[in-house]
């Protein structure tokens, strides 16, 4: 039998949650009601990450073990004090997504069976200029954690080269993503080539280690800098976003210092609330400064010059944008061009 619903009290809002004992994460016996519980004790800090963001939930409705989908639009039945905004999407649709603004929307998306949220790196107030420059480290087959720690040290040399401040997390897997606020001056277009500029500087001092290729086949056993996540629609999981994985894991707000002794593994739903409690929020003051992007877009602009750079591959599902190359893997060009010469 399923046991019966409880109300669960979050500041000024009560969430319904139905069937609050049922296993979302068999392996480690979480709840869905766990999950709840979860997301209200982080309340404040994840509502840093997210609130006035456009949200895209990650919902499991049969937990981590069954389909899982991405809401992109706020589903039906919402609760009235669920904020939304209108969004615009590569193909030129528009959407109203969920934009959380108090802690209790947390609670009712993870009523609904979500996992992660996934917010856009804008504000309601401003939906097509990026407030905040996402670098995701994501450690290629043959690399882990601990390769990505060593790459996001370099990333740090130069983001401090360049005055500005980043603030790491893990990503509740093997990766590791860096937040930096900016000014909201830029387009999704320039923040992503701020992003490729400096993701480059980062391969260009340790090219056995970091890659910015696109192309899979061209990446080999280093961590990839996934500059896409800086187009418009990509979204990473926010900080102390549950994570689909076996373990319950959480992407966990670390410091710099900390970043070369955690364990990934040893954030998750059970354990992190009491580290916030007992040590706080190490991206508190992510919102203290807002920092510019102009040496970045020089750096792209000069290596476009000097035919070092330029534009890169855009997502498959995306327009074909101005100045980018041919979204046709390498090994597939060059098998093409072999056979017109033969012709």
């Amino acid at each position: 039998m399923k046991a019966p619903a409880v109300e669960v009290a979050v500041g000024e809002r009560v969430v319904r949650v139905s069937n609050p004992d049922r296993i979302v994460f068999p392996d480690v016996g979480v709840t869905k009601r766990d999950v709840v519980d979860y997301y209200v004790a982080v309340g404040d800090a994840i509502l840093r990450a997210v609130g006035e963001r456009p949200t895209m939930l990650r919902r499991f409705p049969d937990g981590v073990d069954g389909e899982d989908f991405f809401q992109k639009r706020v589903p039906k039945g919402a609760p009235g004090w669920v904020r939304t905004v209108r969004i615009r999407f590569p193909s030129g649709r528009f959407a109203d997504e969920i934009c959380p603004t108090e802690p209790a929307v947390l609670a009712w998306a993870a009523q609904m069976g979500t996992l992660e949220v996934h917010p856009w790196p804008v504000r309601r107030s401003d939906v097509d200029h990026p407030d905040e420059l996402r670098v995701d480290l994501d450690p290629q087959p043959g690399t882990d954690f601990g390769d990505a720690v060593r790459v996001a040290g370099v990333l740090r040399e130069v983001l401090d080269e360049l005055d500005v401040v980043g603030y790491p997390k893990t990503s509740g897997g093997r990766g590791i993503h860096v937040l930096v606020r900016i000014r909201p001056e830029w387009d999704f277009v320039h923040v992503r080539r701020a992003v490729i500029a400096l993701a480059r500087e980062v391969e260009r001092r340790m090219p056995d280690q970091a890659t910015t290729s696109w192309w899979k086949e061209e990446r080999g056993r280093r961590v990839f800098l996934d500059y896409n996540q800086a187009a418009r629609d990509r979204t990473i999981a926010s900080a102390w976003s549950v994570r689909g994985t076996k373990r319950a894991t959480v992407s966990m707000p670390v410091t710099w210092d900390q970043m070369s002794e955690v364990d990934p593994d040893d954030f998750d739903v059970r354990t992190v609330p009491a580290i916030l409690a007992e040590h706080g929020d190490a991206h508190e003051s992510l919102d203290s400064t807002a920092f510019g992007i102009e040496t970045l877009l020089e750096w792209f602009e000069r290596d476009e010059r000097n035919g070092d750079g330029g534009e890169l591959p855009y997502p498959p599902e995306y327009p074909k944008m101005p100045g980018e190359p041919p979204r046709v893997q390498p090994s597939k060009r060059r098998r093409n061009t072999d056979e017109e010469e033969s012709t």
